[in-house]
């Protein structure tokens, strides 16, 4: 059975399978609160932490402004001189169902977006994976959208060795000194990261700590930000763009072709 407590933002949703465990807030941005396996909390915890939803855009739109066609567009600068990371995550959404292993929730596009649709976010829990999807849908007017996800992964476990990171991108997007790709695709660098990289077929990411556990992150998205230059945490964020996307790559979202993307946490033990 599914328990819901409640919190200062809302009632909290939370799945189980097997010694697996996940929290989501939907009151916090929808934000999946806590990743438990075995009783080892995966995600950096905080109320600005865990691993919440990019939606309607992803990381940094160059100076909040993007166009759609002749129209100029200008977010709130929450990372100023830019504006990052969506609306969804500052968001209160509303839980549309939820069982022992799955739960989804929705909320509708509204100010400062200036386009009116709904978003979806659906998390499938089994023991030893965690699916988790986005949408966003208009019944109106088309308009520009990217989606993924911005997970915090411990950097270590309970005192354990650091996580390793594994990944092959094709291309790392060159990242200007403003930390907006200047839209030169260069061959990857070293870390520390706050980066974007190319994964045209698409991401596998796999976190290892070492004796402990691995976990691969898989989707069929392109892109792959990896954010890794704060100690307590290594962030691989699978999405549907790049940064400044909205701009340089967008995907048009119409009546008959929602945005729709899909991501995959799967562990197993070392031990």
């Amino acid at each position: 059975m599914t328990n819901s407590s409640s919190s200062s933002s809302g009632q909290h949703v939370r799945l189980g399978a097997g010694d697996a465990e996940v929290t989501v807030d939907p009151g916090n941005g929808c934000r999946i609160g806590s990743l438990r396996v075995g009783g080892t909390e995966l995600l950096r915890q905080g109320e600005r932490y865990g691993c919440f939803p990019m939606v309607p855009w992803c990381g940094r739109i160059a100076e909040g402004v993007f166009r759609d066609g002749a129209t100029e567009h200008r977010m709130p600068l929450n990372a100023p001189p830019h504006a990052i990371h969506g609306t969804g995550r500052d968001t209160a959404w509303r839980t549309a169902r939820a069982d022992a292993t799955e739960a989804s929730f929705v909320y509708d596009l509204a100010e400062p977006w200036p386009y009116s649709g709904r978003v979806t976010q659906a998390f499938e829990l089994t023991e030893d994976a965690l699916t988790l999807r986005l949408g966003v849908e208009t019944y109106a007017d088309s308009f520009p959208a990217q989606v993924g996800w911005h997970p915090w992964f411990r950097r270590t476990l309970d005192g354990g060795e650091e996580a390793v990171l594994d990944f092959a991108p094709a291309w790392q997007e060159e990242r200007g000194a403003d930390h907006i790709p200047t839209g030169r695709r260069i061959d990857p660098r070293p870390g520390p990261w706050d980066d974007c990289f190319g994964m045209p077929d698409g991401v596998a990411a796999t976190l290892t700590w070492p004796g402990r556990l691995e976990l691969t992150v898989t989707s069929r998205a392109r892109w792959v930000v990896v954010y890794d230059e704060q100690e307590a945490a290594i962030c691989v964020e699978p999405q549907s763009g790049p940064p400044n996307g909205l701009n340089t790559a967008p995907h048009l979202v119409t009546p008959i072709e929602p945005l729709e993307l899909a991501a995959t946490f799967a562990w197993r033990r070392l031990v």
